[in-house]
């Protein structure tokens, strides 16, 4: 396992980080810790499995190590017999890495999706996480991959319809996104969304358009935080573990006039909070009167968490709970949106 890895799922055993999902024929390699967990969760709950997930750490795709992992990981599911469909993740390689991945992939006779969050897209390939997992998931039930694209579609009708609903109830002058992330893939997931709907956001890990934050304790307009970067960890917890941080910046972002929609991600699995429902349903009580709570959970009802209770004590507490942190993102966008039509 590579430089910074904190997730992996080998022969069924979950490592560091990781849920409990079905075992299946769908390979995976990631370059990103929090996305290996967000596709092998949304796979499971779509019904297939997962024969081995490879987490080699975001470090390991960088130009120094050069995809050494990476690579050897993806020839191993090439000889794997189990593994019949292959889907790589990662966010952005470097570019000479991500050519050496192109070239191994296209040299694999099994199928291979590959997501690299912010780096072009090519053909059909998926756009995010969510779709990638449905992508893997209908080949290995020998489906068209396109089949995809028609479930998002319906869903994406519905993130409309809450949009307008939500909109409706901001006030004058609230046209801003929070995101407060513990993932570092879905805050850079959030920003490749962010780019075709919103103008001016800002990061402490900025991808693509999006600016770099002056000061990542003060939002500034459109931001999107990932609270696991080196700033906010080094001398205290991950915040999948404790969460004391980011309800401190809740409340921080509610304060604000401007936010109208707290952006979040709530992680479970081995290593995670054991309950963070009870650390967040508080918080965001109080934030829900002032401003729209958005989020997505990663995991399953198997986790020791247990996916179903978590995600109604969300909404009980006023949270709107989506299916995944692409659908949680592309709402949180679409109430500013339609809130600026008011």
């Amino acid at each position: 396992m590579g430089p910074d890895c904190g997730t992996a799922i080998i022969n069924g055993v979950p490592l560091g980080f990781a849920n409990v999902v079905n075992r299946g024929t769908i390979g995976i390699v990631a370059a990103a810790g929090t996305g290996l967990q967000e596709v092998s969760c949304l796979i499971s709950e779509a019904g297939a499995g997962i024969s081995q997930a490879i987490g080699t750490g975001g470090r390991d795709v960088q130009q120094k190590v050069g995809g050494i992992m990476f690579l050897a990981a993806l020839h191993a599911l090439a000889a794997d017999a189990a593994t019949r469909v292959i889907l790589l993740v990662a966010k952005p390689p470097d570019r000479q890495v991500l050519r050496r991945i192109e070239r191994a992939a296209k040299a694999i006779r099994k199928p291979v999706i590959t997501l690299f969050i912010g780096a072009p897209r090519t053909g059909t390939g998926p756009a995010t996480l969510e779709e990638a997992a449905l992508q893997a998931v209908a080949l290995a039930q020998g489906r068209h991959p396109h089949e995809a694209g028609q479930q998002l579609a319906a869903r994406d009708a519905e993130v409309r319809r809450i949009a307008r609903r939500e909109a409706g109830r901001r006030m004058k002058g609230q046209r801003f996104v929070r995101g407060l992330f513990s993932g570092g893939t879905f805050c850079a997931e959030a920003q490749v969304i962010f780019a075709g709907m919103l103008a001016d956001v800002y990061s402490n890990a900025p991808l693509g358009r999006t600016k770099q934050i002056p000061d990542p304790l003060v939002s500034q307009k459109h931001t999107v935080i990932d609270l696991g970067e080196d700033e906010f960890t080094i001398g205290r917890p991950h915040p999948m573990i404790d969460y004391t941080l980011r309800n401190r910046r809740i409340a921080q972002e509610v304060a604000d006039p401007a936010t109208a929609v707290v952006l979040l991600d709530v992680v479970l699995g081995y290593g995670a909070h054991p309950d963070p429902a009870a650390e967040l349903a508080g918080v965001i009580q109080q934030a829900a009167r002032r401003v729209s709570v958005v989020c997505s959970v990663t995991g399953t009802d198997r986790d020791p968490q247990d996916r179903s209770r978590v995600v109604a004590a969300l909404r009980k507490a006023g949270a709107l709970v989506m299916p995944s942190n692409a659908a949680a993102c592309e709402l949180a966008g679409r109430i500013v949106e339609f809130s600026r039509r008011k």
